[in-house]
């Protein structure tokens, strides 16, 4: 095997040559943070502690400390009611998505007719989420759609009442059936949502050795069994993976980032949007660190 390696790479363990690898897999990403990311991420930061104004001989910016961030969060109260709300639905739907869409992608992996189809049912709002298909929403024929959206969530609804009233009969716990309930109603959401999660899934799945099936199968395992000691384990860095693609996902789809836009290109407040950008990153970043540090303590890695 040593022989098929490049000359400079010969002498080097085998983790050496993981991280080198792994450096030349980020390296194109590097370099496009360093020249065209980090300039517009230091004059944010610029702009957060600053007033900014427009004048003939150009663009002020004058020094202001924490005023921005003291008006973000007391001032503009739409920003904390937005932010509160980001992170509530955050907490709701990525647990559902990435249960979802690990169920999902273990069904889609069995052999039947039309697997490929099926496949491509689920990865379809992906492509329908597209820029060029967004650009529809303001077309008669998407509110048309989502007008008998909104009578369909009525249904909805009325399910998710009744599922409510018959698993507290059943004696579960109100916190239990609230979540429970709430994923109902947010059914769609999940779905359309759950497409590249379920390509990872299934890419992850299929890499599985056979062997180890067949192997659980003479041992007299249930399919049961043979996901919990098998598939789980081997697929839970990807669950990893997946949690943060839909934490930074979730984040970046609400009503929070276009009131963060228009804070700066439409009302030109470009110190206060700046301000509520970083408030809104910090928050994102503590989220993932945690949410990140309690998952990777429980991953299984296959050498």
């Amino acid at each position: 095997m040593r022989s098929f390696l490049k000359p400079g790479l010969k002498g080097r363990t085998y983790a050496q040559q993981k991280a080198f690898w792994g450096f030349l897999y980020v390296l194109p990403w590097l370099l496009g943070f360093i020249f065209f990311f980090l300039v517009p991420l230091l004059t944010s930061l610029r702009y957060s502690f600053s007033s900014i104004e427009a004048k003939s001989s150009g663009i002020m910016v004058t020094f202001s400390g924490w005023k921005n961030y003291v008006d973000a969060l007391t001032v503009n109260t739409s920003f904390n009611r937005m932010l509160t709300e980001a992170v509530v639905n955050m907490a709701v739907n990525v647990p559902l998505i990435v249960i979802f869409s690990l169920f999902l992608a273990v069904l889609l992996n069995q052999k039947f007719v039309g697997r490929s189809a099926a496949r491509s049912i689920f990865f379809l709002p992906v492509i329908l989420a597209s820029g060029v298909i967004m650009s529809l929403e303001s077309t008669s024929l998407v509110q048309a759609i989502n007008a008998e959206s909104g009578s369909s969530g009525i249904l909805s609804g009325f399910g998710s009442f009744e599922l409510s009233r018959m698993m507290l009969q059943a004696g579960v716990n109100e916190t239990i059936v609230d979540y429970l309930t709430g994923a109902v109603d947010r059914i769609y959401q999940i779905v359309s949502q759950s497409g590249v999660q379920i390509l990872i899934f299934l890419a992850g799945i299929q890499t599985i050795s056979p062997q180890l099936y067949e192997a659980s199968k003479i041992e007299g395992a249930t399919g049961y069994e043979a996901f919990w000691k098998i598939t789980f384990p081997m697929v839970s860095p990807l669950i990893l993976v997946n949690m943060i693609y839909t934490i930074i996902d979730s984040f970046s789809r609400n009503s929070l980032t276009e009131l963060i836009r228009d804070t700066g290109f439409v009302n030109f407040n470009f110190g206060l949007s700046s301000a509520m950008a970083w408030i809104y990153f910090a928050a994102i970043i503590i989220i993932l660190s945690i949410s990140t540090y309690l998952v990777s303590r429980k991953v299984f890695y296959h050498e």
